[in-house]
């Protein structure tokens, strides 16, 4: 790659290297269980898709009537998640390639993404992608969630990345909208096929419209390199 050393990319988590969403389903579904909202849908969780933990609880509580705290239900649900998590959370192939990839050449990187501190930590252990990713910020760490850019503004700054020279991975239009307001280049790999034609989206420099079936690491890699000499 054209001058690694100007680059760094930072990843998304859920959705993105990993997929998680399943689980984060299940958690949700179990805790609203819990608290008398049943046959919580697959198409309802779509519409919380790269929204963080909290803002997707504090959204259950108005839409569902909840009375509990946000806190309560927090813990619930990531006590939920970090048990399934611990069973089963799977690396996209391709993805853990393109993360080999880049630490090979020294790419600085970093994972942001909107679940818990714990979370981000057990999926990252869990799968290894902690041998590559040393730095990870979590939502619960920042003012604001996607689609503010907060989150990525704070991974470059631990990088010691100027954010012009780095690349955000994401799977949901929050992400994609953030890392744009972040002035921020993304390569977009939607989650939810549906979503592809979001405007969030247009905003992308490399936007995989078939999502992770499309993705490739080398791909990915020539893109970078070839962004890394029009820069």
């Amino acid at each position: 790659m054209n001058a690694p050393g100007t680059l760094s990319v930072i990843f998304d988590l859920d959705g993105t290297l990993v997929d998680s969403e399943p689980n984060y389903y299940e958690a949700g579904r179990r805790t609203l269980a819990a608290y008398g909202v049943p046959d919580f849908s697959w198409a309802e969780h779509e519409r919380y898709v790269g929204i963080s933990t909290r803002e997707t609880i504090a959204d259950w509580r108005e839409r569902y009537g909840l009375s509990a705290p946000v806190e309560e239900l927090l813990a619930v649900k990531n006590r939920h998640y970090l048990r399934l998590a611990g069973a089963s959370t799977r690396v996209y192939p391709q993805m853990r390639a393109f993360v080999e990839l880049l630490a090979a050449e020294g790419v600085p990187m970093a994972v942001a993404s909107g679940s818990s501190p714990e979370a981000i930590g057990a999926i990252l252990a869990g799968t290894g992608l902690d041998t590559y990713l040393h730095t990870a910020v979590a939502a619960d760490e920042v003012a604001h969630g996607k689609p503010a850019p907060d989150i990525f503004l704070e991974a470059a700054r631990r990088l010691g990345a100027d954010p012009a020279d780095c690349v955000v991975v994401e799977d949901a239009a929050p992400g994609a909208a953030a890392a744009h307001a972040a002035g921020m280049r993304c390569i977009a790999i939607p989650y939810v096929a549906a979503q592809a034609d979001a405007p969030e989206f247009a905003t992308a420099g490399l936007l995989l419209r078939g999502g992770q079936e499309e993705f490739t690491a080398r791909a990915a890699h020539a893109w970078l390199a070839d962004s890394a000499r029009c820069s």
